[in-house]
């Protein structure tokens, strides 16, 4: 090819035919979340558990009926795979090519999972694991309950994966100096004293009312349960669902609570302020948060640096 006086064969033109190397790939990404890329990595770590994660990169989120699903591109040092949360799985994409036909295969299997949970995934702990055990226990011993001391003893394991409830929140709260504790079997106390420490202030009467209430009434109700000569299966049933109630209520205030009152991150004013697990923190494992916008975490050894 000729243009003016200077001449230019096809052959000077240089086109990029190798891959950039995965642990590079990181340099060149604009939206970087790197504390739910590291949860991440550590997920596909723990089932791989012969690679080494490479490159993270969250590629689409899908809403589907109310439940959101973030999709992960995960490259190995042997293999690449699509990560999909809520309940969180992996999928090679040497068998799964086409994503859009993993997140519906995902969807539907998530949707099969939860009607026949198989309990904690160790993989993931939470500081609520001993909790979810009991409860699971209680939902398992009602599917198979026929007699009435069968029902009975469901309301014994609600009675006690409710107290595992708040000996965890406890441990994870710092109270005021002087505060008096009630004792360890105590639920409806400790459920007074955490919500008024939760979930405190004004703009949040009718919302702490309502957990105290509701953490009272199920208590009572697993009581009963325990005790009763006329237990039921519907009786049993809706002990057990109003167990996973308050249980879910407490995880939230707990892990959104850390998020309420941070507010907007410190750095950057976002709020898009995020909460995670590590069992790495001291003694027990600890939450921490991190901003989705800037690069700001208060995790303690980041802290410490």
């Amino acid at each position: 090819m000729q243009k003016g006086n200077i001449e230019k064969s096809e052959s000077d033109c240089v086109v990029h035919d190798h891959p950039v190397p995965a642990s590079e790939l990181s340099r060149y990404s604009v939206d970087r979340d790197p504390h739910s890329e590291l949860d991440i990595a550590t997920y596909v770590e723990g089932q791989a558990r012969d690679e080494t994660v490479q490159h993270v990169e969250r590629v689409k989120r899908e809403i589907v009926l109310g439940d959101v699903y973030d999709i992960w591109d995960v490259t190995t040092d042997k293999d690449r795979w699509w990560v999909i949360t809520n309940l969180t799985n992996l999928y090679s994409q040497k068998h799964f090519p086409s994503l859009d036909y993993t997140i519906s295969f995902h969807i539907g299997l998530m949707a099969r999972l939860r009607s026949r949970s198989d309990g904690i995934d160790p993989e993931e702990p939470t500081p609520f694991d001993e909790v979810i055990r009991r409860a699971d226990q209680a939902e398992a011993r009602h599917d198979s309950a026929v007699e009435v001391e069968d029902f009975q003893s469901v309301g014994m394991l609600l009675r006690e994966s409710l107290i595992s409830l708040v000996q965890a929140l406890r441990r994870r709260v710092k109270f005021p100096e002087g505060t008096e504790m009630p004792k360890d079997a105590d639920f409806v106390g400790w459920s007074v004293l955490l919500m008024n420490t939760l979930c405190s202030g004004g703009s949040n009467q009718e919302l702490r009312q309502h957990l105290k209430n509701t953490s009272k009434e199920t208590w009572q109700l697993a009581n009963w349960l325990t005790h009763t000569r006329s237990a039921t299966r519907t009786a049993s049933s809706i002990a057990v669902h109003s167990c996973q109630m308050t249980i879910g209520h407490y995880i939230q205030i707990l892990e959104g609570g850390r998020a309420d009152q941070i507010g907007k991150c410190p750095v950057c004013k976002s709020s898009d302020i995020r909460t995670h697990f590590d069992m790495a923190i001291p003694p027990n494992g600890d939450y921490y948060s991190s901003c989705g916008v800037c690069d700001w975490v208060d995790r303690p050894e980041a802290v410490d640096n």
